[in-house]
């Protein structure tokens, strides 16, 4: 989403944004801004600071961001100095009117990061078998419906009521190796369904399930 009223600047921005594959959204006021990033998910802002009323929206967003997830943050100026706006909390910033070499760099960035975030959080439905292991002396084999780089959604034949530490391993269409992690039951429902949560994995193990997800989001 772009906050801003400067056409000539909103226009550059969206030529190079459309350049990036990334679709642009512009609001004229900071309020009606605030009012849809509360209904909907927004993956980047960019937001003009010369615009009536954008100190008050940034202040609304830095205590926003600490209640809630990170988002990635580019705003621009042309009259404000270097210090004003690092005080805003983003992670990019560029003065007005825009070098499109730097838009270029600090937009790709930006986008880089806007997909780390949604392959953060993407589930990929799946149904493997998985096997669940607590200690030596309980073995249960289940179904895994969907996976995560933070963990996986299962479903057992009863109730699972476990709350300590289980070992999970199951096989990945197309990797020749196991994925093995230890983890914790973040939540379990009377019809057998389950949120396994992962707390520790081999960096290799990680880094396979990691490019393994991207594989299956990009081909979506």
């Amino acid at each position: 989403m772009v906050v801003s009223r400067d056409w000539q600047e909103v226009s550059v921005l969206e030529c190079i944004l459309g350049g990036l594959h990334i679709d642009v959204e512009v609001e004229t006021y900071p309020e009606r801004a605030q009012a849809k990033l509360e209904r909907t998910k927004v993956d980047a802002l960019i937001v003009d600071c010369d615009l009536n009323g954008a100190d008050r929206f940034l202040r609304n967003l830095q205590r926003d961001r600490r209640s809630g997830g990170p988002m990635p943050l580019v705003v621009m100026s042309g009259a404000r100095e270097r210090p004003q706006l690092e005080a805003t909390g983003a992670l990019f910033a560029f003065e007005k009117p825009i070098s499109v070499e730097q838009a270029v760099r600090t937009l790709s960035a930006a986008r880089n990061l806007i997909l780390d975030g949604r392959l953060r959080y993407h589930r990929q439905t799946i149904e493997i078998p998985v096997s669940l292991q607590w200690g030596r002396k309980r073995h249960l084999e289940a179904a895994l419906l969907n996976l995560s780089q933070g963990g996986i959604g299962i479903h057992v034949d009863q109730p699972l009521k476990q709350s300590k530490p289980v070992e999970v391993s199951f096989r990945l269409p197309g990797i020749r190796s196991s994925v093995r992690a230890r983890g914790e039951v973040a939540w379990a429902d009377e019809r057998g369904r389950a949120g396994i949560r992962f707390v520790e994995m081999h960096p290799r193990l990680q880094r396979n399930l990691q490019l393994w997800l991207a594989q299956q989001y990009f081909t979506q």
